[in-house]
């Protein structure tokens, strides 16, 4: 049994008088110029086939004859056929012009439009670049994240104050300035401006009174 589905739009439909009228339609390069009158052919011929309707053969006739390949064909000196391929008579000279202006026409409707395409494209990826630029943080120098690391782990300073000379006795426990920080000690002899302390490691070491704190 032959499929009868309804056809769903024009492409299927040209394909479809073309397959049932190859002579006069064609899918596939230069097409040739129809006979005037030929929807109501192709309608006579078609009106008992399930497959398409008046109104999708109107739509579809019309965007045959529209297309370029259509009017490309239309040109001087060229046969209108009909729908068994037979020639209906010379082209006009006013539908060959009538055919180069609609096909100018669309020609550069096409240009236009790609025209504008390619120029909005070309703002989207601008205003895309300049978005970008303005959410990208301005460059900078690296921090020294050492640097950063080493205050934050500095101890606070140590709060201390030079002995007395009263406060300078054997046996009392000091704080032997070093230069870069302060040891803790004991005084074990002292010698006028000389003192000599014990550190917590034992060992003994002589040093001036102006580098004991309290």
């Amino acid at each position: 049994m032959e499929n009868s589905e309804k056809l769903t739009n024009s492409k299927e439909v040209i394909a479809y008088i073309a397959e049932r009228f190859p002579k006069c339609f064609t899918v596939e390069g230069e097409a040739k110029p129809l006979k005037i009158g030929i929807f109501q052919d192709l309608a006579e011929r078609l009106s008992e086939d399930p497959k398409v309707s008046k109104t999708q053969l109107r739509t579809a006739l019309r965007q045959y004859t529209s297309s370029w390949r259509y009017l490309h064909g239309v040109k001087a000196g060229a046969n209108r056929v009909d729908l068994d391929g037979n020639d209906c008579g010379v082209l006009e000279q006013e539908h060959v012009d009538h055919a180069k202006k609609a096909l100018e026409e669309s020609k550069a409707k096409v240009r236009a439009r790609r025209k504008e395409q390619a120029e909005a494209k070309a703002a989207a990826s601008k205003d895309g670049e300049a978005k970008a630029k303005k959410i990208r943080p301005k460059s900078a120098k690296p921090k020294n994240t050492k640097q950063k690391t080493t205050k934050l782990n500095k101890k606070p300073a140590e709060t201390t104050r030079a002995l007395t000379a009263d406060e300078v006795v054997v046996g009392k426990n000091v704080s032997v300035n070093m230069g870069s920080g302060n040891m803790p000690a004991t005084i074990v002899e002292i010698n006028k401006d000389d003192v000599r302390v014990r550190l917590s490691n034992g060992l003994t070491m002589v040093v001036k009174a102006e580098h004991l704190r309290s």
